[in-house]
């Protein structure tokens, strides 16, 4: 398993180009009062979760795909339980400023913070 910081650098480099596309999809999902709290699923394999954002390579085991999601739907569907709710709303970072990834691979998955800039 990749340490949290070779996982960090990974990410940012994953999610360099789509930076601005998904901060568009952030301020959509805020504007339009869908929810306070907007998540991007970031994973490998089919996930049913959210909305299709970037669609990865199917040829490519490695490509990365993001779909857009909330905590409501995450609570909804179990993957955060609703004792967890508030717990998550405390830590969670300003979406104007952070986005927030829910990264699922190899049967694992964790919330990582990366600065829309």
């Amino acid at each position: 398993m990749m340490s949290v910081k070779g996982i960090y650098e990974e990410l940012e480099q994953v999610i360099s180009p789509y930076k601005e596309v998904l901060g568009k999809a952030a301020d959509t999902i805020l504007d339009e009062d869908v929810s306070n709290y907007p998540i991007f699923a970031i994973f490998h394999a089919q996930l049913d979760l959210g909305l299709p954002i970037i669609e990865g390579d199917a040829e490519d085991n490695n490509a990365w795909s993001i779909n857009a999601t909330t905590l409501e739907e995450l609570a909804a569907k179990n993957v955060i339980e609703m004792a967890r709710v508030d717990n998550f709303r405390a830590v969670y970072k300003d979406p104007k400023d952070f986005i927030c990834l829910f990264l699922v691979e190899e049967g694992t998955a964790q919330f990582v913070f990366l600065p829309r800039e």
